[in-house]
């Protein structure tokens, strides 16, 4: 039978910076699941064997380049408010990243299983 779930989709904003420019892409995207781990935030994980959060970075940075607004998106399984994500994740980021803005989308109900 086919149940329904709620998911809540943060999109946000952030920049990277000074050491943190020398970071890859592949490598940030741990260095996110990390802090969302570390900061408990509601993460809605991927199924299957090796589960992961869903997030997605819109553009992969060249390594070495700085940015000032790189856009992301990660999705929640309870409701969070945008300021209470980016204050829990700015405390768990190394410095050169930094939460400049974040907004929840309205939630939406995905097929589950």
């Amino acid at each position: 039978m086919l149940s329904l779930k709620k998911m809540y989709k943060m999109n946000f904003v952030f920049a990277k910076r000074g050491m943190c420019r020398y970071i890859s892409h592949l490598d940030l995207m741990r260095l996110f699941a990390r802090a969302f781990r570390r900061a408990d935030l509601p993460l809605k994980l991927t199924q299957g064997f090796n589960p992961h959060p869903k997030l997605s970075l819109k553009r992969a940075l060249k390594l070495g380049l700085e940015s000032e607004g790189e856009e992301a998106t990660v999705y929640f399984r309870d409701f969070l408010k945008a300021e209470d994500f980016m204050e829990r994740l700015k405390a768990q980021l190394p410095e050169g990243l930094e939460i400049i803005s974040a907004s929840l989308l309205n939630p939406y109900i995905h097929p589950g299983h």
